[in-house]
């Protein structure tokens, strides 16, 4: 199957030398060059992946992020320059899968791209009726259904990321042991870890604000100060 990935830069050089690396790839490549173009050919066309750019005009990649999260889960790879730490770190915070800053190595998004669309394809959202497991994990109201991929909390619907939901995966489905930081980046992006602690850290903070009634207070996702995260059994 061949996969369309949609650049979203106001930068047409970058755009171009994106494209043609994605194409020699076996990527179809849809291009914008706006958040407001961006969430034009979402609405007709098939997506799988989306490399954002943050500044741009009419729409920026932080807002258009938080109207595609709205309705849907495609990976969202945030691409930035290097003085927008800030907004790589809110870009994570609402909804973004990854970032990875300019000037890029362009075997490094290709690596990116790759890992972001092998986790969407087999554990996110796209192919539920791929998955043969039935089972449901549960903790206390907490719910995780591989299945049909769908979280709940108290009966209620709970829209996660793929990343964010095979973290809880993970944790659901060891209830009560306790992951290091390390463990949780190796097995959820299926790369060796390094330098994760931010990027773990703010998914678990969104999964949180996602799952928990107080998050300062979590009932379910816990910290073991110094040595990693659990989801207690209840």
């Amino acid at each position: 199957m061949m996969y369309n990935i949609l650049v979203v830069d106001d930068d047409k050089e970058i755009v171009e030398s994106i494209e043609i690396f994605l194409r020699n790839e076996g990527y179809n490549v849809y291009k914008a060059y706006n958040g407001v173009e961006a969430l034009d050919i979402l609405v007709n066309k098939e997506v799988h992946l989306i490399l954002m750019d943050i500044m741009m005009p009419k729409l920026d990649g932080i807002k258009a992020t938080i109207k595609i999260r709205e309705e849907k889960n495609i990976p969202i790879i945030l691409v930035s320059a290097k003085s927008e730490d800030t907004d790589k770190i809110m870009g994570l915070n609402i909804g973004a899968d990854d970032y990875i800053t300019k000037p890029f190595n362009l075997l490094e998004l290709i690596a990116r791209v790759k890992s972001n669309l092998r986790r969407y394809i087999t554990l996110g959202t796209y192919n539920n009726e791929n998955i043969n497991n039935k089972e449901v994990l549960i903790s206390g109201g907490l719910e995780l259904n591989t299945s049909t991929k769908e979280v709940k909390v108290d009966g209620q619907v709970v829209k996660v990321t793929p990343i964010e939901f095979k973290i809880l995966n993970l944790l659901l489905a060891n209830k009560g042991r306790v992951f290091s930081i390390d463990e949780i980046y190796e097995r959820v992006w299926n790369e060796e870890s390094f330098n994760v602690e931010n990027t773990v850290a703010v998914h678990i903070r969104r999964i949180r604000e996602k799952i928990e009634i107080n998050p300062k207070e979590p009932r379910y996702l816990k910290v073991v100060w110094g040595v990693g995260y659990k989801i207690e059994k209840l």
